[in-house]
């Protein structure tokens, strides 16, 4: 059976099984003990029935008036525990939590190559709210979806009106302020 629980700061020490994968962003620990420090609540783990790290999520909320939503910073599972329904439990989680945090929706990114990552939030009820260029730099520059999901405050979805034309992070963030 698995656990749902609160990520703390030693889990820090042992989640590298889940991390190591391709498509899973790996940050530095300060950038991980920051979100534990202001959004623990956003911070979840699960964890199999011996103790292993199965996977995780890690979010936030954030915005202001109609744009106040929960967001997705990471989300993964190890390759070991996929296909097992964990990722919706973890995004289900996440959800909740923003519900109860009177948010309008939630959103997230994802590598635009990344079809079974956006099949998987489809399935979850989100939409391609719009694409923004470059957003994944390094190596070979990549663009991401921004995904949605109206939540129940967002009575008329007003948050989830797709963009046609995609945008580039800095006209993103402009955006977002409006």
């Amino acid at each position: 059976m698995t656990t749902l629980r609160p990520f703390t700061f030693d889990d820090l020490f042992k989640f590298n099984n889940v991390n190591l994968d391709p498509l899973t962003e790996t940050y530095g620990m300060s950038f991980y003990t920051q979100y534990l420090a202001k959004w623990p609540e956003y911070f979840q783990l699960a964890e199999s029935p011996s103790g292993q790290i199965m996977g995780y999520i890690m979010g936030k909320v954030e915005g202001r008036m109609e744009n106040w939503h929960g967001h997705v910073t990471a989300l993964t599972v190890s390759p070991d525990y996929r296909r097992l329904g964990l990722a919706a439990l973890l995004m289900n989680f996440l959800e909740d939590i923003s519900e109860k945090k009177r948010a309008y929706f939630v959103d997230l990114f994802v590598r635009k190559s990344n079809e079974v990552a956006i099949k998987m939030y489809t399935n979850l009820g989100y939409i391609i709210y719009r694409t923004i260029l470059d957003y994944y730099a390094g190596d070979q520059d990549e663009d991401a979806h921004d995904m949605r999901k109206a939540l129940s405050r967002d009575v008329n979805k007003k948050s989830v009106i797709p963009h046609t034309q995609p945008v580039r992070i800095g006209d993103a963030e402009v955006a977002d302020l409006e």
